[in-house]
């Protein structure tokens, strides 16, 4: 049934519509009419009610989005719940008025401002013009690049402009449906609580849209509103040049080692070719098909470094052009992912934990030949829940210091910023999922930076000892301990079920509350403790507290087995997943990297089964 014609105001529209009879979705369905001024996602509402598709309305409209790890994500649709003008709108109207309630002085709103910047994605460009008419509405002086940006340029741009908060328009390496909102603080990282519940409090007692935040034609000549590309485009590639000793330049102008790369069809390319410009690197040999911008990303179903064949189109040209590395970014640039090429023509490909073990070790390299005197005891590395331990092993050898945070880069920036106030020295931060940050000058995970420093990594093994990626991991864990990961990822049909699943494996026993699973296999791996974030349980100390902060509202238990095996559950706050990682590790001089690696595989596989699709079958 097709929509009928739209009237010329929305209360005609309403007064055509048979509506569904139950108050909170009827209001919702009004609500909606009369606030939205996009055709498109109006004129989906309205066939919605004509075909009386309730339960489709209900999801929609009687659900908001919410802070996730890094921000809000979703599809780009009509709804409450989704991405799109009216959403975005209430977005920015919330962000205005707890800003305005947080700096109620105008001239220091006009002076420091916003800064806002989009990627690749299909209506980026014209959500940050929204949201940027709605701050300039509030007398906040307005940052928009008007050209795509990665997203490391905003945490830099936020510190660098002394702005008051930043956003980026990106749903980062997502399908191409989706898009979203990156929030930054005015420490340059990501938005933290309580700012986040805030927000989204705010967001939600200012979701009727004003008339003047429909109006675009207030950016046309507006004295606080700037494009900063020019200050910022050079200011950042100054910064990350100084993280490389100029005996690195002298050795990457010399090296004949090339490098073959992919933006996964986002906006990367230009970044990452003056980044090798800037690093004295040879230049890229780009894969043609995914160059330019392309918010279809027609060669991959997702944009991701981390998805399967994504890779696959920068190993061919890599075989074409004989060169031995791939380099791959996500759309806006702040992941990650590299392949070598090994003696027996087989490519590589490094997961996150692995490329964590490599720059880690650089980090502190550099560290070493940057600084005239280091002090490797005042220094700090960081990871996160679900990431490898290696860093801790290096911690325990080097006599730098080790810290683990939640999971996201927000958790263990902002832990980086705290310590760095307190005089430490933060070298490096990673997680599993393949983000990386080499400096607070952009407190955020940064794969222009990266990557960059990943290839003067490589160009220096090779120059100074002949040794590839490959054979540099293997010497990191001859140095301090083999570790070995696995990361899976458990689908279902919607997100209550992953409560279920934790619930039931909190509930053992007979359906005993605080009953954990004791043991795999018959009995032959025990669990000795376990850490459970959302109840605030941890086995490991004698008064049974965690020591990191507690989650109720998400799902993240640990397991540790008497071989030291370590297995992490962690739901997916904005999709029906649940997370697993593993990982098993040994001293320096256990070399039985084969049993440790066949261990995990069984001991992982055993406890998804016994702990988890057990459940799934009662």
């Amino acid at each position: 049934m097709l929509a009928p014609k739209l009237p010329v105001t929305p209360a005609e529209l309403l007064s055509t519509l048979e509506l569904s009879g139950s108050p909170d979705l009827d209001q919702q369905i009004t609500n909606w009419i009369m606030w939205d001024r996009n055709e498109a996602t109006l004129k989906q509402v309205v066939e919605a009610v004509s075909k009386k598709d309730w339960e489709a309305l209900r999801i929609r409209l009687c659900n908001t989005l919410s802070f996730g790890t890094c921000g809000m994500t979703s599809v780009m649709r009509a709804g409450f719940d989704s991405i799109n003008d009216l959403v975005t709108i209430e977005f920015a109207q919330g962000l205005s008025n707890y800003l305005t309630e947080l700096y109620p002085s105008v001239q220091k709103r006009e002076s420091q401002g916003v800064v806002i910047g989009f990627d690749v994605r299909y209506n980026g460009k014209r959500f940050a013009q929204l949201i940027a008419t709605v701050l300039l509405n509030s007398r906040f002086r307005v940052y928009l690049f008007n050209r795509m940006v990665p997203t490391p340029f905003i945490s830099f741009s936020v510190l660098h402009l002394k702005c008051l908060a930043g956003i980026e328009v990106t749903a980062s390496h997502s399908a191409k449906i989706e898009n979203g909102f990156k929030v930054f603080w005015s420490n340059g990282a990501h938005v933290l609580i309580p700012h986040d519940k805030k927000l989204q409090t705010a967001m939600l007692n200012n979701m009727e849209p004003l008339n003047s935040s429909w109006d675009l034609s207030i950016l046309d000549d507006h004295p606080l509103f700037h494009d900063p590309y020019r200050e910022v485009y050079p200011a950042y590639f100054e910064q990350m040049k100084r993280l490389l000793p100029s005996t690195y330049l002298e050795t990457n102008e010399c090296s004949q080692l090339r490098f073959a790369y992919s933006p996964l069809h986002g906006v990367g390319f230009p970044y990452i070719r003056e980044a090798f410009y800037q690093a004295r690197l040879k230049p890229l040999i780009v894969v043609p098909q995914q160059k330019e911008p392309d918010p279809d990303f027609p060669t991959v179903k997702k944009p991701s470094p981390l998805e399967n064949g994504s890779i696959d189109l920068a190993i061919k040209k890599a075989e074409e052009e004989h060169c031995t590395i791939v380099l791959i970014n996500d759309p806006d640039v702040d992941r990650l992912a590299v392949a070598e090429l090994d003696p027996r023509g087989r490519w590589k490909k490094f997961n996150g934990d692995e490329l964590g073990a490599l720059l880690g070790w650089w980090a502190l390299e550099s560290y070493k030949i940057r600084v005239a005197k280091p002090v490797v005891s005042n220094c700090v590395m960081i990871g996160s829940i679900g990431s490898s331990q290696i860093l801790a092993a290096m911690a325990r050898v080097e006599g730098f210091t080790f810290v683990e945070t939640l999971v996201g880069f927000k958790w263990m920036c902002n832990k980086a910023l705290e310590l760095e106030a307190l005089g430490r020295t933060v070298l490096f931060a990673f997680e599993q999922a393949s983000g990386y940050m080499f400096s607070l000058n952009v407190p955020d995970k940064d794969a222009i930076n990266a990557t960059c420093q990943l290839a003067t990594m490589a160009c220096h093994l090779r120059s100074t000892r002949k040794l590839t990626l490959i054979e540099k991991l293997r010497e990191i864990y001859d140095t301090y301990g083999y570790h070995v990961t696995l990361a899976n990822t458990l689908t279902y049909d919607n997100i209550g079920k992953i409560a279920k699943v934790c619930d039931r494996m909190r509930n053992f026993k007979e359906n005993t509350p605080g009953t954990y699973p004791q043991c795999i296999l018959n009995g032959e791996f025990e669990v000795v403790s376990v850490r459970d974030l959302t109840l605030g349980v941890d086995t490991s100390y004698p008064d049974r507290k965690p020591r990191l902060p507690v989650s109720p509202n998400k799902q993240l238990i640990t397991f540790t087995f008497n071989n030291g095996m370590t297995i992490t559950f962690r739901g997916c706050g904005s999709e029906p997943t649940l997370r697993v990682f593993s990982e098993m590790f040994g001293l320096p001089e256990q070399k039985n990297w084969d049993d440790m690696n066949e261990t995990l595989q069984r001991m992982t596989q055993a406890v998804i089964y016994e702990f988890v699709s057990q459940v799934d079958e009662d």
